[in-house]
Parts: C-alpha cells; structure tokens; sequence
C-alpha cells in the first residue's frame, strides 16, 4: 500500500506561472542573475543560498515522508555521475525529509569513509563544472548527505548480503519512529535486475504495509528486444506489483520533456492544429558529439537502435504524439503514451538507414573510426547511428510521416523536435516574384539551447511582394533562472512521493520493443555491406538524406544553436 500517494503531483510542477521564477521583467532577471553569479565579490554562501532557492521552487512544497534509498551498484559509474549528484541537488533544495538515508551496496570491499570520500571527490568535480571555479562544493548540503550514508560491501547474488541489508533496515526504521518506507535502486548491469528483485522476495523485503511502502527503480536496458523486455516483466512482476515498479528514462526527467504535455495541452493556439489536417511531417533528432568512448563492449551488443530508439527517442514521440489523457494522473498519462507505440506501423527495412562512423574530426579533434576502438571487433557490423520513417495507424495521424535520427560522432550535440505544417495555399501569389513559401516550423530544442521556436512567412519592405523567413524564438535561459540539474532530481523525487506519470509501465516498455523487433531480426539476418558509411565529424551517411529526398523532404540542419541557422524546406 502507498502511503504517501500524490498521483497528480505533475500538475504542480508544470501549471506555474512565469513571473514566479522571475523578476518583473525578463531583462532585468537576467542583469540580477548575471551579476549575482558574475562578480568576483559575492559571498560563496550567498551563491549557495540562490541556488538553493533555485532548486527549491522546481519541486512541491512538502518533502516526502521518511525514507531509505538502497542502491545496488553504489561504487558505480551512475551512482557518482548521477545519482548522488542529484540527492545532493535535493538537498540543496531541501526536498529529502529529516528521517532521510542511503545505504549504498556494491562487491567492492571498502568502508563507509572510503565510500564517501570517493562521491566527495566526485561531487566536488561536478560542484565546479556546475559553476566554474567559484562554485564551490555547498559543504552544509553534502555533510547533511554523508552524515546518513553506509556502505555495506556484498554479492547480489547471494542471501547472505540480503540478510545484512534487513537488519540495516530494521534499524533505520527504528530511527525513522517506526516508518520503513525504502526504495531500491538498482544502478546495476542488467543482467542483474531480474536476480536482485527475486533475493529482495525471498528476504521479504518487497513487502509493504501502511507504514511501509517498497518500490525499486530499474534503470536502462530493460531488456535487449521484445522477448527478453516481455520475459524480464514476467520476473520481476512475481515479486512485485506494477505500482512498485519505476522504469526509469532520464530523458524525462529534462523540463524542457516535461514541458511538451503543458505547451500541447495548455495552449489552445497548437491544439486545434496537432493533426493530419495542418501537420506535414514530425522530425526527432537526438545527435551526439561523442563516440563510443569506453562502452565498446556493451555498445558491440546493443548498437544505436537498441540504445536510442525503444526508449529516449520514442519517449520522445509518445509526448509529442499523444492522445490527450483524461488527466494527470500517471496511469491516464501512460495509457496514452502506450495506446500510441501499439499504434506505430511495424518498420521496415525500407523505411531505415543504418550508419557506422569512421575517423573524422569532430569539435576540431581527429578522432578513430568505430572499429578502432576499445573493445570493438575489426569487422564489426554495430550501426552508430539510425534514421527511421515511421507511420502512426489511428485517427490523428494517419498519413503523417514521423523522421527519427540518432548516432554518435556526429557535426553538434543536439536534441530537438521539429513539427513542419502543411504548406498554405499558394494561388494567391501565382502572380507575384514569390517562388515558394517557406514552411511554418515549430521547433522544440530539448538540448542543449533549452527552448522553442516558431518560424513564419513575413513580407520583405518594398514595392514587390517578397516573402522571407522569419522566427520568434524563446529560450528557458532568457526567462527562468537555470537550475543545476543532472536530470535525476524530478525523477528521485517523484518515486519518493509516489508519482509514477514519469516512468514506464510494462505495457509500455513492450510496445516500444514491438516496434522495431521486426527490424531488429531483419538487420541480424542481413549485414551492412558499406560500413563505415559516414565520417565523425558529420551530420551522418548521404543515405539518411536519401530516406527524406525520396518524399520530397529534407532533414533539418544539425545544429547546437538554432537561432540564426536557415532552415530548409
């Protein structure tokens, strides 16, 4: 049983009002924060109070009630890149209750100073890349953290460890006046997930009461295609129920992910217009700047189509793409982003490209090919990079071609949606020097440049009709103060109090898998013959060009900042 259920916690996240993150006027906010954050003179404890008022306004205002977090995996990269970083963040904004503690698990057999030295290290590098050189580690905020960690070494495999990890929680709870609400994060290899969760049950730690709810988050993969996605369900949901279960995806924990439902749903200027009726086409980029690096053993099995599209990208279209929910609530909110992957056409062959990337320059560095790396097998057939097509069987977007694009080693580091409508008529101006109207374009750039753009027709001054490009343009930066964030913070938060709207349920997670299982088989049976097909450095193989030239298309150009980039048709 939930006891500290709050279903519809996203409304109050996302229903604010602009002028509370804000000063007056968006200038002079700008000119405060520059000079707060600017000047060599302020305080570092003035500094740390601003941002920690920052962080606090993004969350609700009660914190949860009292609670353990377990991570398996806590000498791992993801705990010191992500996860303690972002319990650090919460602190910072004072959203983890008094009660508060974190047991850290991992086979590394070391102590719970060494633990906290090794984080300490690495929270004090990411305090400083936060901020520069002055942004000094909020010392009060990360000893109020270390002072309830403990680290316990063990095997996950064995009963052993599971036994110790009880008794560790059953004093917790007596400190915590008798509440025993723990949730597990399994920042583990996948291989893991299934056999963690089945020791928890036979520990009787899954099992919950009204002054004691257990959930676990799982991290990515779940799964490496439908069959293993629908097998490791089964598993898992022997020992738990679906509402214990929060599979995570970092890309929704980004606001400007989150800000897709308010910008659909809260304005009724797009609304009316998200159909097949006014919309030519959706594009979805999600393009990185970074090779393989030291992932080539598990990049070799898992390639850019398992690794992105299942999850990140198609996260991405189920929020763009949806059907309005009845509500906020998580169940009604997921529902819809599950009706609409049942809904994606099987992909085919002919509708993919594939691409492996070879040396090339990129941020002005020469970098090796993908074969070349660590870990890589010389021959290796492991795509890089994939462009899809894919077609949406219901009532809203029927006919709407949807361009997916993702790789590695590419010209910028870029996330974005582009929404093209259909083009106006243009018997009015078959008379004119007009040769072709340039297409209306809403862009959603989730990274890096936060933010939104609309572009439209607008007549050039002069006696002839001459049409140019123009774009209104607004950007998270210029309004709201920046929040230091790893992604992590919302979605933490959100499983301690009970909210589900931001994680995937295993309908959800089966769907994805779905969609693409046929193209997945078809690319195993059939090896890529003209790998590497496109240089690092660029925007990725000419047959990706070809996939939108063949419907009359274009991509949109890959850039980091879109501001004064021209768009194409």
């Amino acid at each position: 049983m939930d006891a500290d259920p709050q279903p519809n916690a996203l409304v109050g996240k996302m229903i604010r009002r602009a002028d509370k993150d804000r000063e007056a006027s968006a200038p002079s906010s700008l000119l405060k924060s520059a000079a707060s954050h600017g000047d060599a003179s302020t305080p570092a404890a003035t500094i740390a109070a601003e941002a920690a008022a920052t962080i606090a306004k993004s969350f609700p205002g009660r914190r949860p009630a009292p609670t353990t977090i377990v991570v398996f995996g806590a000498a791992g990269d993801l705990t010191k890149r992500l996860v303690a970083p972002a319990l650090y963040n919460l602190v910072r904004g004072g959203k983890l209750p008094e009660g508060f503690a974190l047991i850290g698990i991992d086979r590394n057999d070391e102590t719970t100073e060494a633990w906290c030295g090794n984080l300490t290290n690495m929270i004090q590098a990411f305090a400083r890349a936060g901020g520069g050189e002055r942004q000094a580690l909020d010392e009060k905020a990360w000893s109020w953290l270390i002072d309830r960690m403990h680290y316990m070494p063990g095997d996950f495999t064995q009963a052993e460890t599971y036994g110790r990890l009880e008794k560790l929680l059953s004093e917790q709870s007596g400190r915590q006046g008798g509440t025993a609400h723990v949730l597990f994060y399994l920042a583990v290899a996948d291989r893991f997930f299934g056999p963690v969760i089945e020791q928890l049950g036979r520990a009787g730690l899954t099992r919950q009461s009204d002054k004691a709810w257990r959930r676990v988050i799982v991290e990515k993969p779940f799964g490496h295609d439908f069959a293993s996605a629908e097998a490791l369900n089964t598993q898992i949901l022997k020992v738990l129920s679906e509402d214990q279960i929060y599979r995570i995806d970092h890309f929704l924990g980004k606001e400007t992910v989150q800000n897709i439902l308010v910008l659909r749903f809260a304005n009724g200027i797009f609304e009316p217009l998200w159909n097949r009726d006014h919309i030519d086409h959706v594009q979805i980029t999600a393009a990185e700047t970074v090779g393989v690096e030291a992932r080539g053993r598990f990049y070799e099995k898992t390639g850019a189509l398992r690794d992105m599209v299942p999850n990140h990208l198609f996260q991405l279209l189920a929020m763009i793409a949806m059907e309005p929910p009845i509500s906020f609530d998580a169940d009604a909110v997921r529902g819809k982003k599950t009706e609409l992957l049942q809904a994606i056409h099987p992909i085919s062959p002919e509708n993919a490209v594939r691409g492996q990337y070879g040396a090339g320059v990129v941020l002005g560095k020469n970098v090796r090919d993908y074969r070349h790396e660590a870990d890589v097998a010389p021959n290796s057939g492991t795509e890089t990079y994939v462009a899809l097509k894919l077609g949406i069987d219901n009532w809203r977007w029927a006919g709407v071609p949807f361009y997916l694009r993702t790789g590695k080693y590419l010209s910028a580091r870029t996330t974005e949606i582009a929404v093209q409508f259909r083009q106006a008529p243009y018997a009015l101006f078959r008379d004119t020097p007009v040769e072709r109207l340039p297409p209306n374009i809403l862009m959603l750039r989730i990274q890096p440049d936060e933010g939104l753009s609309l572009s439209f027709s607008a007549k050039r001054p002069g006696a002839d009709i001459e049409i140019d490009w123009v774009e209104m343009n607004f950007a998270y930066r210029d309004y709201f103060a920046p929040l230091a964030s790893v992604g992590y913070e919302t979605l933490i938060y959100d499983c301690l109090i009970g909210d589900a709207t931001l994680f995937q349920r295993a309908d959800t997670v089966e769907a994805g898998w779905r969609a693409v299982q046929g193209l997945i088989d078809a690319w195993a049976g059939a090896s890529a013959e003209d790998f590497p097909n496109y240089a690092a450095g660029s925007v990725g193989p000419a047959t990706a060009d070809r996939l939108l030239a063949r419907d009359g298309r274009t991509w949109m150009p890959i850039r980091a900042d879109h501001r004064h980039a021209e768009r194409s048709a």
